[in-house]
């Protein structure tokens, strides 16, 4: 048997070289396109952020140095519109209830939320519902939730005083007291702004390692030495965190005061804000109202940027 030629294959079907990298130039090109592109997207955010948020503060800063009234130029006035507030009677009630409401927010409402994310964190059933529960109020619109606490505190026929009568316990003016106004605001800011602090401290507690736990466990901790040696420090820059956006959020207060109880009765419940909106809104003075705007800040910004240092110092140590 003859044996068969091996076939060659045809000239066309030698192997295709590999195509050759583009050139130096036009990687240079898509390079700099996608820069491009990027940067525009960048850009567009920052044009926007500067439109409404920078330039806002800063005509606030130029306005609190001028006698500016809507519809007619304005003219340099100096100090004299800090000169005015800072003799204004509303002045100090203002600042001494800011004060109060932020030290009160602290008590009551910066606990809150740690005990019930601590309470989250334990439990084996139904997370995903008490979770939600507690998310609930964040979703709610902050003036819907206002009025639904004016409803609830409503001398008369509110639900709050409906239960006391229903337990034969004394009743209260609430919001209608000078004694229980703020306070009462303070629990409405509470119900509607934990939420989202309780599961960012959820979030936190699930990242301890449980082996801690476990360590702990068996040098015999009950469940408060476990929090106060372990959890404590774990959530510790977490807790220093919020506790700063917690007083910065507090001292800029204006939902509760203007919906609920309009700054009264007698003033008690006259914010720094809610001040602000009166000597633009009522009084028509908008450098006025822009002078309190840049004594605000001032005052939140020092004392953000002494407890950055104070909590970096300790953190270092």
């Amino acid at each position: 048997m003859t044996k068969t030629a091996e076939r060659k294959p045809p000239a066309h079907a030698a192997a295709v070289p590999a195509p050759a990298p583009p050139p130096a130039r036009d990687r240079r090109r898509r390079r700099l396109a996608d820069q491009a592109r990027a940067y525009g997207f960048l850009f567009g955010g920052l044009l926007c952020f500067a439109l409404f948020s920078w330039y806002p503060a800063i005509r606030a800063v130029v306005i609190a140095f001028q006698e500016y009234t809507p519809g007619s130029p304005p003219e340099w006035a100096g100090t004299a519109n800090f000169t005015r507030v800072l003799h204004d009677p509303e002045f100090t009630a203002a600042w001494r209830n800011t004060l109060t409401f932020t030290l009160l927010a602290l008590l009551i409402g910066f606990a809150i939320p740690f005990v019930l994310a601590l309470v989250l964190n334990e439990l084996r059933h139904a997370k995903a519902f008490f979770r939600v529960a507690v998310y609930l109020p964040v979703m709610i619109p902050p003036v819907v939730s206002a009025l639904l606490w004016k409803w609830f505190y409503d001398p008369g026929a509110g639900l709050a005083n409906e239960t006391l009568r229903f337990l034969h316990l004394p009743t209260s003016n609430w919001t209608n007291g000078t004694d229980t106004a703020l306070v009462s605001l303070v629990l409405v800011a509470t119900w509607a702004n934990m939420g989202g602090t309780v599961l960012v401290y959820l979030a936190a507690l699930q990242s301890i390692p449980g082996e801690l736990y476990e360590a702990a466990e068996l040098d015999g901790a009950n469940l408060l030495q476990r929090v106060r040696h372990v959890t404590v420090p774990q959530t510790r820059f977490v807790v220093l965190m919020l506790m700063l956006l917690q007083i910065i959020a507090t001292m800029q207060v204006f939902t509760e005061p203007f919906v609920i109880t309009g700054g009264g009765p007698e003033n008690a419940t006259v914010t720094v804000l809610y001040l602000i909106y009166k000597y633009a809104f009522l009084y028509n003075d908008f450098g006025g109202a822009c002078a309190l705007s840049v004594l605000l800040l001032l005052l939140l910004g020092a004392f953000s940027a002494v407890y950055l240092r104070l909590t970096r110092s300790e953190g270092d140590a």
